[in-house]
């Protein structure tokens, strides 16, 4: 049920008046934005009002109501059932989520040393706020009572996902703990949640501090996009006549693709992969006790490793799944990887005139080099096709076509920064469906690599008011220049419509629950729309719906179409063997038994098994693997390929009916997108398909095994 702003403060009054005067004044009340519902259109954020000095009250003061309301549930005398203790809990932290769904994103997208000292000190109240929780005895009680007297309350399936979800929250949490277990956990928990946010930050702080300059005379093979930005970059700086090259991720990838400098090459990779490793905001230290809180932490709930212990709510379930699926997609991309680089090796020493060896700063130049010979192909070559502005019309008109979605710009909703912009979605039917934000641009105070988030949930409350969610999609794509408009990479087309398969994921949901909407489901199933909709990239008929000349106004060319699709596969091996090695890595740290002594030898015996160059002394991975260390996928990246397994499956079954199908995409948004979390995503997955989902498909989208050759029972995941 939702709460009225005036109730809380009533609830407030009656059972702890002395605690909000100790923390709010009524001046503060009436100043603090965040104190109050929001009243933007459609309940948006009013981001021009907030400033930095309001963050810290408006969390405090969100943790105490929540806290209050708490003891309400654990106070009252009526004897635990699903409403009033389940419903309940899962309603408790309004005021705290309202405030928490706009600092976390800001805090990401657009942020600045203040708010990441805020940051530090909330996570640090917000972890003991969260820990006081699943080790309140009463509370635990209740929750454990109505789990186990279940069947007398007719629940539905959502409502039994949700009791089921809440009693293992607390199960695996350390519920059962007792004594000094209990305090232990509480401990640990506080430590983790600051070296967490430590790492994260660190990782920010020092990519800001990178600038390579570059004369006239060091650009030999660079596109003129890069370069222009590049003048421009240091320009901006004062440097009038040089070249500024950063390390955010478009300019780093142009620059490791396109630079016929060799040493160039190296000097840039070597400062991109010993981010971290040392001086003032190295990571060194803070992975190796992370890595050990977690393992004491599983230790502590009963369980062998922390892998075994976060897996248990997963479709994996246990790390023999996860290696398994690891192990056969290694043994299967093996031999294709080694005729690659094999091939690539031979390409380079033939262009250059003498033997080659490929080293890492190598790969992308040469293979992107080979990959133009092979096919005719170069990413360039398609920019002035993708357009920024054309491209987010054709990923919109993706959702119109499949789902009957239409998506118009609101200037009357504020925006968090002058590149924002927001959009209402609606259905066919003209209904409200939510709020998309699109954040495209880098800047100094948005972090790395693209993401999609959230600043309200969708939920149905006990009155059937549905309350429509606000999403947002964030990501770094080649900024304009003064002449020429943002063109992007056919890489940074799928990195969109990747974010908008999460979106979508999001803006479909219809639950009666915030905590299972949208993406609030298992880690290994979450990635399913996000790379469903990577398919459509090389699809002709979507293409043609968008892909046009930014000067000429030309569709791009059937011949450039073909060639996109002939070259889709080249390098399969090798981003396969690669992202296994970040999923290696991973299980690696979360599976160890023991606190690890040598960070760098432990990583690259974690990765031996696919390891594709010689180790290169000063880097690692490890020390900037935000994923793991600071967000949410700690023993959770195999869930890329989890996913990019399900995600091949279910576009085999689109194309057997044709990409468009309105009845396949029907059942999709009905059993996947609209669902969320009420169900097992197994379950869902089943009732859209028909069948459990095999890795074939993968195999053959990849070019690794032909149709023939597949439909082996033992290709089934489980």
């Amino acid at each position: 049920m939702k709460k009225s702003i005036i109730a809380i403060f009533t609830f407030l009054s009656l059972c702890s008046g002395a605690i909000m005067a100790q923390t709010t004044t009524v001046a503060e009340q009436t100043a603090n934005p965040l104190f109050k519902e929001f009243t933007g259109v459609h309940g948006t954020a009013p981001f021009s009002k907030i400033n930095d000095s309001h963050w810290e009250a408006a969390i405090d003061r969100g943790i105490e109501i929540a806290r209050q309301e708490i003891d309400a549930i654990t106070r009252q005398r009526s004897m635990p059932d699903f409403e009033n203790t389940i419903v309940a809990l899962e309603n408790t932290g309004e005021d705290l989520n309202r405030v928490l769904n706009v600092f976390f994103p800001l805090l990401s997208a657009d942020s600045n040393d203040e708010m990441m000292e805020i940051s530090m000190r909330a996570s640090q109240k917000l972890s003991d706020y969260s820990t006081s929780i699943v080790l309140n005895e009463e509370l635990w009680k209740r929750v454990k009572y109505v789990y186990e007297h279940r069947d007398l309350y007719n629940l539905d399936p959502e409502d039994s996902m949700l009791l089921q979800k809440t009693y293992d929250s607390f199960a695996l949490s350390g519920a059962n703990l007792q004594g000094k277990d209990r305090e232990e956990f509480r401990k640990l928990q506080s430590e983790l949640s600051a070296l967490t946010t430590a790492f994260g930050q660190n990782v920010l702080r020092e990519l800001n501090t990178y600038e390579v300059y570059l004369t006239a005379d060091d650009l030999a093979g660079l596109p003129e996009s890069s370069v222009v930005a590049a003048a421009e970059a240091a320009k901006a700086k004062g440097r009038e006549g040089e070249y500024l090259f950063t390390l955010d991720q478009p300019v780093y990838m142009a620059f490791m693709k396109y630079s016929a400098r060799p040493d160039l090459r190296e000097r840039m990779y070597r400062l991109y992969c010993s981010r971290n490793t040392k001086g003032e905001y190295s990571n060194i230290e803070n992975i190796g006790k992370i890595a050990e809180l977690r393992r004491r932490i599983a230790a502590l709930l009963g369980a062998p490793d922390y892998a075994s212990h976060s897996l248990r709510r997963t479709m994996a379930e246990k790390p023999e799944a996860v290696y398994d699926l690891l192990d056969r997609l290694r043994d299967a991309y093996r031999p294709a990887l080694d005729a690659e680089m094999a091939e690539l090796a031979a390409f380079a020493s033939e262009i250059e005139g003498h033997p080659v060896t490929i080293n890492p700063w190598d790969y992308s130049y040469y293979s992107n080099k080979l990959k133009a010979s092979k096919y005719s192909f170069d990413e360039e070559e398609l920019r002035p096709y993708f357009e920024l502005n054309n491209t987010i019309k054709g990923v919109f008109g993706l959702a119109t076509k499949l789902y009957g979605l239409n998506f118009k710009e609101n200037p009357d909703i504020e925006v968090y920064h002058p590149d924002v912009k927001a959009f209402d979605v609606s259905d066919a039917d003209g209904r409200f469906i939510g709020v998309i934000y699109t954040d495209f641009f880098p800047r100094a105070s948005k972090r790395p690599g693209a993401w999609m988030t959230g600043f309200r949930d969708q939920s149905i409350s006990a009155e059937g008011v549905n309350t429509r969610p606000l999403v947002t999609i964030v990501m770094n794509f080649t900024k304009p220049t003064a002449d020429k408009p943002s063109l992007l990479t056919p890489y940074e087309v799928e990195t969109f419509l990747h974010e908008f398969g999460h979106a979508l994921h999001g803006l479909l949901a219809d639950t009666k629950y915030a905590s299972m909407s949208g993406t609030g489901v298992y880690r290994d199933f979450v990635e399913l729309p996000s790379q469903f909709n990577e398919n459509y990239l090389t699809e002709k008929e979507f293409l043609d719906g968008f892909a046009r000349h930014y000067k000429t106004g030309e569709s791009i060319p059937q011949e450039l179409v073909d060639r996109l699709v002939a070259s889709s596969r080249y390098g399969a091996a090798y981003q396969c063997m690669r992202q296994l090695g970040f999923g290696y890595l991973d299980m690696g740290w979360h599976t160890v038994k023991a606190p690890v002594a040598d960070p760098v030898a432990f990583e690259r015996a974690a990765t031996e098994s696919v390891r594709i160059f010689p180790d290169v002394d000063g880097t690692m991975t490890s020390t900037t693997f935000s994923h793991i260390f600071s967000g949410g996928y700690a023993a959770g990246y195999y869930s890329y390929k989890w996913a990019e397994v399900l995600d091949a499956d279910a576009f085999a079954f689109f194309k057997e009916h044709g990409i468009f199908d309105p009845v396949t995409a029907e059942s999709f948004r009905r059993n996947v997108l609209s669902r969320g979390g009420t169900e097992h995503p197994a379950e869902l997955y089943r009732r859209f398909r028909g069948q459990d989902p095999t890795i074939d498909a993968l195999l053959i989208r990849d070019g690794i095994a032909k149709e023939k050759n597949v439909g082996v029972r033992d290709n089934h995941i489980d």
